[in-house]
């Protein structure tokens, strides 16, 4: 009886300390998608209008602080002049970056690619493994590391996978469900799951639709 008692306590141990480790491996690897999560918001802000325009007062506060100083005090000068070329410098390459983004559609709605995927549509069936694969490399292709991004953040599946690049070049949830021969329903779950994986958090179907769109 004492022999089962301690064999009892003994695995109730080795579960408690198993449940503990697994719970901490949990806390741990959604710390690390939330720090990759915010590193690429915080990349999307850098580059967001209200940024520009933030810096852009800032450059025109440095001017007229520069103007002020005259030839006084060299140093300050040049510690001012750096923090004014490194406002410019970010917004410029803001700017281009938002360029891109604003090109990157036109370029995708008029790929052979997409006319492809229109066809599917029209015709009533689901993406072949060949039209999935062109569909993920013209998407890389303008957005950069696009799958890189998405599989660092969470193990997809191959649903997950293609429900978010149907998402980025703005397919509607309906057409999704064709494309991907599964229900509205399905991929409403899809998404709004993603999202609570991801982010550690519930949301909504359409919270990992922006959350794609801004990557």
């Amino acid at each position: 009886m004492i022999y089962e008692i301690l064999i009892g306590i003994v695995l109730y141990a080795v579960l408690f300390v198993v449940t503990v480790q697994n719970s901490r491996r949990k806390v741990v690897a959604l710390q690390d998608r939330l720090d990759k999560v915010r590193a690429l918001q915080e990349l999307q802000q850098a580059q967001s209008l209200q940024n520009i325009e933030r810096n852009e007062a800032k450059i025109r506060e440095l001017e007229v602080l520069l103007q002020k100083l005259g030839d006084e005090n060299s140093l300050l000068r040049l510690e001012l002049e750096e923090k004014k070329a490194t406002l410019d410098y970010n917004n410029k390459v803001a700017m281009i970056e938002n360029e891109k983004r604003r090109q990157a559609e036109t370029v995708i709605f008029s790929s052979e690619v997409y006319r492809q995927l229109q066809d599917c549509l029209r015709e009533g069936r689901s993406l072949g493994h060949q039209e999935w694969t062109a569909l993920g490399e013209l998407v890389n292709s303008i957005y950069t590391d696009f799958t890189e991004k998405l599989y660092n953040l969470y193990r997809m599946s191959d649903q997950d996978y293609h429900v978010s690049l149907l998402i980025k070049v703005r397919i509607q949830p309906k057409d999704i469900a064709l494309l991907t021969a599964h229900s509205k329903e399905s991929v409403a779950s899809t998404r709004s799951r993603l999202y609570s994986k991801v982010f550690g958090r519930k949301g909504s179907s359409k919270d990992w639709d922006d959350f794609i769109l801004s990557l």
